[in-house]
């Protein structure tokens, strides 16, 4: 099986990952994933939205299963095969803000337990590293900014890659807030 990341906007799939594709005749993915990736799907593949995360273990050894971003980074890279990065969010956002990507922590708050993630980014600050927070609809970027020092800066990152992409800046006193649900936090000091 190959797990390949394809990128987490349009247009960030590599020259790798297009290539893996093309020689696809059985290609999994999020229907967000498959619609990153459709023009390198050849025609007469099989294509799968996936329904159920837990039956890809069982996929057979030509099967492709599309990552959105990279899989590495809180993406599908856990699954037995061969892994294809992707271009991902986190080095979209820190490019954008000109942030060396060697400064970075990363905390996922999606799906996981938010007063956890937030308790852990606040610690990564304090430590000196930009903290790159993958977020989920429901993660409070209110609740972050109060744990965090007043003048501390924070970054909501939206729809990183489309055409809507939205980069908001403030600090932890005044954060910025998302307006939609595709969104990842940076925060510290960049």
């Amino acid at each position: 099986m190959k797990i390949v990341g394809v990128g987490c906007g349009p247009g960030m799939l590599t020259a790798e990952a297009a290539s893996v594709i093309a020689c696809a005749t059985l290609v999994y993915g999020s229907a967000r994933a498959i619609a990153l990736a459709r023009d390198a799907i050849p025609p007469g593949s099989e294509v799968y939205e996936i329904k159920d995360y837990r039956g890809l273990r069982s996929l057979p050894d030509h099967a492709v299963v599309l990552s959105t971003g990279d899989p590495m980074l809180a993406g599908l890279g856990y699954l037995p095969g061969d892994v294809v990065p992707g271009i991902s969010s986190l080095q979209v956002a820190f490019a954008r803000l000109k942030v060396p990507l060697a400064r970075a922590a990363v905390v996922s708050a999606h799906g996981k337990d938010h007063a956890r993630a937030i308790a852990e980014a606040r610690e990564e600050v304090i430590r000196g590293k930009v903290v790159f927070l993958i977020a989920d609809p429901a993660f409070d970027v209110g609740a972050l900014a109060a744990a965090l020092m007043a003048q501390t800066r924070v970054a909501v990152c939206e729809d990183l890659g489309y055409p809507a992409e939205r980069i908001a800046v403030g600090t932890a006193a005044q954060p910025p807030a998302p307006r939609g649900d595709l969104f990842v936090v940076v925060a510290g000091e960049f």
